[in-house]
């Protein structure tokens, strides 16, 4: 599973890597989490706010940082598709 953040680096950026890497810990799932901070590179996911978290080239959020749960159910959803 590859999960990419998408941010420039601002506080919400960070605090939704945060929470993605505590989602996973307690999901007990491996992925490669990775932090896409250049602007050409977030730009090809077509999200119009930052920070944005992108699951299996899938966008799940953008422009917020959304709450433990909602994280751990699309990584769920993801983890059951493969």
């Amino acid at each position: 599973m590859i999960i990419k953040i998408l941010g420039t680096g601002c506080a919400n950026c960070r605090k939704l890597e945060k929470e993605t890497i505590n989602a996973l810990a307690e999901l007990g799932v491996d992925a490669d989490v990775e932090k896409v901070t250049e602007l050409n590179k977030i730009m090809e996911h077509d999200i119009m706010m930052t920070p944005g978290l992108v699951v299996n080239e899938k966008v799940k959020v953008f422009g917020r940082v959304p709450r433990k749960e909602e994280i751990k159910k699309w990584i769920k959803e993801e983890f059951e598709r493969n």
